[in-house]
């Protein structure tokens, strides 16, 4: 018996999120008794197994045939479904992100098999596993108990640091070839377009958020060059976006893109629910609001009651008198 994590991966470079899924299941399969093994899929999956065997992984099952040339969740599923019943895994782990629950929404579809998105914690027994996940966004924890021949799960994402076994595992490699039809295919990955480079607000170590108290489109210019003295970027509550001021891939929250910095500088930003679900997993947050009673300063670990035009420039100003 063993828990299988399958590893998203972007042409042989593994997502950031699946090394916190690996991390997750290594805490997961010790406390069930089981062996840790990992699936890489398509083209690029060689270089994808390279470092497996560090984060814990004993086999590490390396997925090809002709139809696995890009992300295809139809293909992707089936691959893995496959890969369960040939190998006889008892539990099956992936990443909760977009690309994860879609592709184990399709195992368990084949598997037909209940399956629980967006894990925080999992427990396991000798009948019912227990298991805590985020639902509505991140405003709502539902404890649940599951009962499956097979448990299917996904980790919330955030839910864990990625981090290195204490030990590197054996990282055997299978090779593994599934039994494809070509209508599988029909949903796949075609073309991509780069729209960013470099740090990314996803990755970013530090991001300076801007809400409705910036003002304008080009009161974001301090904003801006704060990030840039941080090493870090700039993002936006939903009410910027919709006036039109920032883009929408700048936009922090539930319908936008959730952060993870070492801190959030959150400025002008009122903090309603939405936007918090998106930046609750950042390390620090530093509110600069005029309101003392707005929800971001409540929920930041630290705070400056002030008007965030006069208060951003002196923050500037300090950083760049230290740096001489």
């Amino acid at each position: 018996m063993s828990l299988l994590v399958v590893c998203d991966h972007d042409r042989g470079t593994l997502a950031e999120a699946s090394l916190e899924a690996l991390a997750f299941g290594r805490l997961l399969a010790a406390s069930a008794g089981l062996e840790m093994a990992a699936v890489v899929v398509g083209e690029g999956a060689e270089s994808a197994a390279v470092d497996l065997a560090a984060h814990g992984a004993s086999t590490v099952h390396v997925a090809s045939h002709e139809l696995l040339v890009d992300f295809g969740p139809e293909a992707w599923g089936e691959t893995v479904t496959q890969l369960v019943r040939s190998s006889g895994a008892t539990v099956v782990l992936a990443c909760g992100t977009d690309r994860g629950n879609e592709v184990m929404a399709h195992v368990a579809a084949r598997l037909d098999h209940p399956f629980v998105a967006n894990c925080r914690s999992v427990e396991p027994g000798a009948g019912d596993w227990t298991m805590t996940r985020v639902q509505w966004g991140g405003s709502l924890l539902e404890d649940i108990s599951l009962t499956a021949e097979v448990v299917l799960v996904t980790v919330a994402h955030h839910a864990v640091e990625s981090a290195l076994a204490d030990a590197p595992a054996s990282g055997v490699v299978v090779d593994f070839r599934p039994d494809l039809d070509a209508a599988l295919a029909h949903t796949i990955v075609a073309d991509r377009v780069v729209l960013s480079r470099g740090v990314t607000l996803s990755t970013a170590p530090v991001v300076v958020g801007g809400g409705r108290g910036v003002g304008s489109a080009e009161a974001f210019g301090p904003l801006e060059e704060l990030a840039g003295l941080l090493g870090g970027v700039v993002g936006c509550s939903r009410a910027v976006t919709n006036n039109g001021w920032r883009p929408h891939s700048d936009q922090v929250g539930q319908t936008g893109t959730r952060i993870a910095p070492d801190i959030y500088i959150a400025s002008g930003i009122s903090g309603a629910i939405q936007h918090w679900v998106g930046a609750m997993a950042a390390k620090n947050i530093l509110a600069i609001n005029t309101d003392s009673e707005a929800n971001m300063v409540a929920r930041a670990g630290h705070a400056v009651i002030g008007d965030l035009h006069l208060v951003i420039p002196a923050i500037i100003d300090e950083i760049r008198r230290r740096r001489g």
